[in-house]
């Protein structure tokens, strides 16, 4: 089944009502005579007899139990990380790095990410091969880098000006606010770190979903942490690459990598069972209570199918689950933040940020959600890298060389420049360090 045959269907869905201050930060201003008029969703109009769920009947995936087996013996084995083996925020990585689909102590090179999310999860190479050069430019040495913390002795390539940080320092850079396990890195001083009570919260909406967390599940918990974050986090910041780009990816990642895929449910079943086992949660058996977290000790489950090879998810896959999502919740979309207190969600104008590129309508068509959160995440770069090399030039030529194959085919509008200087009302942007935390 080739890529045009995976990326299913979808047609336009209704908004759910959003609070006043996210509608109005998301509305954006069309003309001088109507200059202090907001608009109201661009979806709000759709009617209840056009929504339709995304995954089309015809589109089912086939199933062939030799090819799919993930092994979890020999090998692959689970072996508990120990001594200086790094782990960090996506369960899946710690996964991967506990059965041996990666180096065990967690640092890997660009190809051990992209082989090994292809053998257990199914991950397209253009979408594993991006994720990979993203990593090893943000968080390591350009050719290698930590699923966990700061580890020494990678190579100096572009005078880096300190330990690469690892997946758990990318705050804003790879990792962002609204995860569905870990907390805001400001509320909780940590963003690695499974957080028990939003873990039960997305466990117990499984449950009451047939035992299965899909994305309709997670696309409504994902708008219920969003709400959080807004309540919450004074420092919250949607960020155009971590929250416009990695975060439904995220969230899309839980159902689209961790669902059980059977000749019963080809497309994938994610129960109670397996999320707490790619989560390292153990108990909770009545009605989710008395969950304990091992941190670091993420499994692949027994008897676990991955994705078909002719149905990798690739990134034409993750833009029809980025734009459904939003489609439901246009806050997704919204880059901005709170300004320093909670409640005071602000968000940017798109056209503004892009000077007319792209608006609140284009960012919904097409690949274009993507398009944006690729070349904004590459505009933003240069501010960030020049906090971690002396020399950023290698690591710009890398990261856009990698932003050019990503977007290539993907008809994307020529973004060349964002206007940064409006980031500057948010202290989620405005005082985040280098290294991943808030001075």
């Amino acid at each position: 089944m080739k890529v045009a045959l995976i990326v299913w269907l979808f047609i336009v869905l209704q908004a759910s009502a959003l609070p006043s201050y996210l509608l109005d930060a998301f509305s954006q201003q069309r003309s001088a005579k109507a200059a202090h008029q907001k608009l109201s969703c661009p979806f709000a109009g759709a009617k209840r007899d056009e929504l339709s769920k995304r995954q089309a009947p015809s589109a089912t995936p086939p199933f062939d139990a030799n090819l799919q087996y993930v092994s979890t013996s020999g090998a692959h084995a689970f072996e508990a990380p120990s001594g200086n083996d790094q782990r960090g925020p996506c369960p899946g990585l710690n996964a991967m790095a506990n059965h041996g689909y990666m180096p065990r102590n967690g640092v890997g090179t660009l190809t051990d990410f992209i082989d090994g999310t292809a053998a257990v999860f199914g991950m397209g190479t253009d979408l594993s091969s991006f994720l990979a050069v993203y990593g090893a430019v943000f968080d390591g040495d350009l050719t290698k880098y930590s699923i966990g913390g700061p580890v020494n002795g990678l190579l100096n390539l572009g005078g880096l000006l300190g330990a690469p940080q690892g997946l758990s320092g990318s705050h804003n850079k790879y990792e962002g606010d609204v995860s569905p396990t870990r907390g805001d890195l400001y509320q909780y001083g940590n963003d690695y770190l499974l957080q028990l009570s939003q873990f039960a919260a997305l466990y117990d909406l499984g449950q009451q979903n047939g035992d299965n967390v899909d994305l309709d599940v997670l696309t409504s918990y994902r708008a219920t942490r969003f709400q959080e974050s807004v309540s919450r986090n004074p420092y919250f910041f949607n960020a155009p690459f971590s929250g416009v780009l990695a975060s439904p990816a995220a969230w899309s990642f839980i159902y689209r990598f961790m669902a059980n895929k059977s000749a019963e449910h080809p497309e994938g079943r994610l129960t109670g069972d397996v999320l707490k086992s790619f989560y390292a949660v153990s108990g909770g058996e009545s009605s989710g209570e008395g969950f304990s977290y091992s941190p670091g000790h993420e499994r692949i489950p027994e008897n676990w199918y991955t994705r078909h090879p002719t149905d990798s998810y690739t990134i034409p896959y993750l833009s029809v689950d980025t734009v459904s999502m939003a489609l439901q919740h246009p806050e997704f979309l919204s880059v901005g933040g709170n300004t320093g207190t909670v409640n005071t969600f602000t968000g940017i104008d798109p056209e503004d940020l892009t000077q007319g590129v792209f608006n609140a309508q284009t960012l919904l068509q097409g690949n274009n959600a993507l398009c944006f959160g690729f070349q904004a995440g590459l505009q933003e770069a240069p501010d960030i890298l020049s906090g971690l090399f002396t020399d950023i030039d290698p690591a710009m030529d890398k990261l856009g060389a990698a932003v050019s194959k990503a977007t290539d085919g993907l008809g994307c509008p020529e973004l060349n420049a964002i206007n940064k200087g409006q980031f500057g009302k948010y202290p989620g942007w405005t005082r985040l360090r280098s290294d991943g935390t808030y001075g």
